[in-house]
């Protein structure tokens, strides 16, 4: 469906003052190519400049079929005939003749004339310069971006690239390399496009599109490459309705240059639905690249891609717009009230030409771009109208006979001619060009002279004026219905105006900040639309009214503006303040419109009103009436803890204690949700609340215990709540805390009984193992006051476990307890901890615990022995007892006996600590071993007889 509308997108227009009827008409540049109808003789006009005065005339050197202007090189293409022969020439420098120089050079291709016209001053002159071909043009192509040209002959394409010499400072020369050429078979191209590596080549029933990869140019050769049927995959789909077979090639890994097909669809006539070949017949093909940014950082030279790719192709009633970056993908499809003759697609419109009209349709190109570079659209951060938007007519021009149409910026040239030729001459016609080779209609002849034929240039409105234009139109279905749909249709279509020419636009300027301005307006206008929907667009106020730059508190004065508590607001609205409220992104309300807002949620949504209440903005807020609104959500059957926790709130912010205690002494069990109550702000800014405040100086276990359920149900970070109790420790006494504050300690050790995700475990464990090292290092605990003893956790939390017995031995240090608990526990990671113990010396038995217990958790049980043998021997039988088990018993009489043995040798017998170790190491020898094993394991230094007892109790 195509709305339409009766804007005015036309500023002016004028006649062209043309000596001569026109047989071709083309622009570029800024200027408008005019050849007259006998088809020699060229005339150039400044379309920028008014009246359309001459710039110059010029003769072609043959009849020209078709020309085409590129503003890269600023030169002219033509397809010529003379003597029955083709002939493809370029027509450069051609705005010397302005100043009528009568000298015209005419050149092969790649014959630069450096004779002695070129030495000393050089000489201004229009160059012709001719382009051989194997075969003859039928249609060429110029690329808007490099200024590199295409050519269509009947088997085959042939890419030109543009090269420039500069001679001097006020003269350089053009000329053409040929870089390529492709082959096609089944092939005859009727028009061709070509921009950014793309080709679009078509036929009178088929459209294909072509991606051509960067080309290395190493060598100035050409080279030949074809495009076969094997190279191709496809996936066909067949539209039954309307005839049409659509192919869309999705991959085809092709030889030398060719990446891949990106687009393939052909139209063929159902002539069993009365369709004609007429009807299906394809014009107007154009790729359309659009660009954003910086054109110096996304330019072609240097090695940029335009934002978006856009081909465009029209059928007499059907004009298909399709977007070819990264995917294809069908954006609008335009049907035509009547049969059209010609298209040209543009940043901002489509026009097209009927028999006896010019029509500008809206396109959805700023749209696609605008997702392809910005990734927060269709967020709640941003939004842009939707693709697949249903098109509109802006304005329909009434002219007679329209024949031409071309475009060049904001102008619009058109040609028309009342002799319109009779549908006999028409058919005529077809039949005979259908018959050529070629297919390329030759000028119409010169008209008789009492027909009459003008040459119109139209001048396009800006968009400031077009979109203010637009926002009263919609006004008028504003006031017949608020949310209609035509109201939102014609916001949008202003809204993409605006951000195509903001995305144009690579400068700041006067004009960029109104387009801003005006942009942030139309923001503003699709928030209220949206804000009164009940449908399932009403969530789109939240971005349009967050791109719109107002202030929560604009927002709810221009709602009030336009319903009330009594007639009921918008759905759109109120997700948008809900969600301003939970982000805590909107400003502090004055006590009038935070009060607004408890009226507005006790009827619209009272079960929000504790998260409203509990919200920083609302801070200026009435507190009575807010418990007033909570007590009557109470009385509906609410669950009553949540009211009951605002209510204390909101019983603090009045220095009412005894209230304040009516609340929380109401449930044995509280859990401060919504997370507002405790703390306000996320990311790098959090505050505590009144309420947090008075549980950490009242009740902090309870404050602990808000803050752990409030993380395990989602619903604050691990960092938010680490910043929540460090700025809480800041806020005592206004001194200046340690890095880990004791009540943050507190949380995670509570928070690691209550936790069961592994990577918060490891997390946990990571950061208390730190603090407990830290302060066995510091030495200094009397500061310290914790919500829960070593015994504590050891009792409550799994992953503390019971000290080992040979722990217990080497010391009983009460500030050691955690950490060797969590050392003695099943779930610390200990290769994860090795870094901090380098700040721990194990100099003493302190350290000498820790350094153990990790060496042995890491399987270093040898390093273990050696090291409680050299500091703690006491301690080596019970550790012996409960690590040397299973894989490790060996252990006993491989490395604990000789190194016994050893120290007593050195110590002397004397040593009653080693001895008794020894006989403990011989009990365990003589049970495990065979005798003749023991034997060997028994030292040859006339110590026998210690031995004997043991041997005898082996051999038992």
């Amino acid at each position: 469906m195509v709305h339409v509308y009766n804007c005015h997108p036309f500023a002016s227009q004028h006649i062209v003052s043309a000596e001569q009827e026109p047989g071709l008409v083309c622009c570029g540049g800024g200027a408008l190519f005019v050849v007259s109808a006998g088809g020699c003789k060229i005339e150039a006009y400044a379309l920028q400049r008014e009246g359309c005065p001459l710039i110059c005339r010029f003769s072609s050197m043959g009849s020209v079929l078709s020309l085409h202007h590129s503003a890269v090189g600023d030169y002219l293409v033509t397809i010529e005939e003379k003597n029955k022969a083709t002939y493809l020439r370029a027509y450069t420098n051609w705005r010397y003749q302005a100043a009528e120089k009568t000298r015209v050079g005419v050149r092969l291709l790649g014959h630069l004339l450096r004779g002695s016209s070129f030495r000393g001053a050089p000489k201004e002159q229009m160059e012709i310069i001719e382009i051989p071909l194997f075969e003859p043009p039928l249609c060429m192509a110029c690329c808007s971006l490099t200024g590199d040209l295409l050519v269509g002959c009947a088997k085959s394409l042939v890419v030109f690239s543009l090269k420039r010499q500069t001679l001097s400072e006020q003269l350089s020369v053009l000329d053409f390399e040929r870089v390529l050429i492709l082959h096609i078979q089944g092939w005859s191209p009727s028009q061709v496009a070509f921009c950014a590596g793309y080709i679009a080549l078509q036929t009178e029933l088929e459209v294909l599109v072509v991606k051509l990869t960067p080309r290395q140019k190493s060598s100035p050769a050409a080279e030949e490459h074809a495009l076969l049927p094997e190279d191709i995959m496809t996936e066909t789909s067949v539209n039954e309705d309307a005839g049409i077979t659509n192919k869309t090639i999705q991959a085809s890994e092709s030889r030398g240059d060719m990446s891949a097909f990106a687009l393939s669809r052909r139209f063929a006539p159902d002539f069993f639905q009365g369709c004609s070949v007429e009807e299906t017949r394809l014009h107007s093909l154009q790729l359309h690249p659009m660009f954003t940014g910086k054109p110096e950082e996304a330019s072609i030279s240097k090695g940029g891609e335009p934002t978006c790719m856009f081909v465009f192709f029209s059928l007499p009633n059907t004009g298909y717009m399709y977007s070819l970056k990264n995917t294809v993908e069908l954006v609008s499809t335009y049907q035509y009230p009547e049969k059209t003759h010609q298209a040209v697609l543009s940043d901002q419109f489509l026009y097209i030409i009927t028999r006896n009209a010019l029509q500008c349709f809206t396109v959805r190109c700023s749209a696609v771009a605008a997702r392809v570079d910005d990734p927060y659209i269709d967020t709640t951060m941003k939004a842009c109208p939707p693709i697949t938007m249903e098109v509109c007519a802006l304005r329909i021009q009434l002219f007679i006979g329209l024949k031409v149409l071309c475009q060049d910026g904001n102008q619009i040239v058109l040609l028309t001619a009342a002799d319109v030729d009779s549908k006999e001459d028409t058919e005529r016609t077809a039949r005979r060009n259908t018959s050529r080779k070629t297919s390329v209609c030759k000028p119409t002849e010169p008209a008789d002279s009492g027909h009459g034929w003008n040459l119109y240039v139209i001048t396009s409105v800006s968009t400031l004026q077009l979109y203010r234009e637009i926002v009263e139109y919609s006004k008028r279905y504003e006031q017949s219905s608020p949310s209609s749909q035509s109201c939102v249709h014609l916001l949008s279509e202003g809204h993409l105006l605006l951000r195509t020419a903001l995305l144009l636009q690579d400068c700041e300027s006067a004009e960029r900040a109104q387009l801003q301005q005006a942009f942030q307006e139309s923001c503003a206008h699709l928030g209220d639309r949206f804000s009164r929907f009940d449908k399932k667009d009403c969530h789109l106020a939240l971005p349009y009214y967050k791109m719109s730059g107002l202030t929560v508190t604009d927002v709810i004065k221009r709602n009030m503006s336009m319903s009330s508590v009594s007639t009921g607001y918008g759905k759109g609205f109120i997700f948008f303040l809900k969600h301003s409220l939970y982000e805590e992104t909107m400003e502090e309300l004055s006590k009038d419109m935070a009060d607004k807002v408890l009226e507005i949620f006790s009827v619209a949504e009272p079960a929000q009103l504790p998260h409203v209440v509990s919200s920083p903005s609302m801070l200026n807020a009435d507190p009575d009436r807010a418990v007033t609104h909570l007590r009557q959500l109470e009385a509906c059957g609410t669950p009553s803890i949540t009211p009951s926790l605002c209510m204390a709130s909101l019983a603090l912010r009045k220095c009412d204690l005894h209230s304040y205690r009516q609340q929380m002494d109401r449930h044995a069990e509280v859990l401060c949700d919504p997370p507002k109550l405790l703390l306000h702000g996320r990311g790098k800014s959090v505050l505590p609340t009144i309420l947090s405040q008075h549980l950490h100086d009242t009740q902090e276990g309870l404050l602990v215990a808000a803050v752990v359920a409030l993380h395990e149900n989602s619903k604050i970070r691990l960092e938010e709540a680490d910043l929540f109790f460090q700025v809480h420790a800041l806020c005592k006494d206004g001194v200046e805390a340690e890095s880990s504050p004791q009540l943050l300690v507190d949380f995670w050790e509570a928070l690691l009984v209550a936790s069961s995700h592994e990577s918060i475990v490891q997390e946990l464990l990571f950061r208390l193992t730190s603090v407990y090292i830290d302060r066995i290092t510091r030495r200094d605990h009397s500061g310290v006051k914790a919500l829960k003893t070593a015994e504590d956790l050891i009792n409550s939390c799994s992953h503390y476990g019971m000290l080992y017995p040979w722990v217990s031995i080497l010391t009983t240090c009460v500030a050691l307890l955690t950490v060797q608990s969590l050392l003695c526990g099943p779930t610390l990671e200990v290769s994860f901890i090795l870094p901090l113990l380098e700040q721990l010396s194990d100099s003493d038995r302190t350290g000498l615990s820790v350094h153990v217990l990790c060496a042995t958790k890491l399987g270093q049980h040898e390093t273990s022995i050696d090291r409680l043998l050299d500091r703690c021997p006491q301690a080596i039988i019970s550790y012996a007892n409960h690590e040397l088990q299973n894989d490790k018993l060996s252990l006993w009489w491989q490395k604990l006996f000789p190194e016994v043995c050893d120290r007593i040798r050195t110590a002397g017998n004397d040593n009653t600590v080693l001895l008794s170790a020894l006989k403990e190491t011989l009990v365990v020898a003589a049970k495990e071993l065979n005798p003749l094993e023991f034997l060997d394991l028994l030292p040859d230094d006339g110590t026998a007889n210690f031995f004997l007892p043991h041997l005898l109790e082996c051999s038992q």
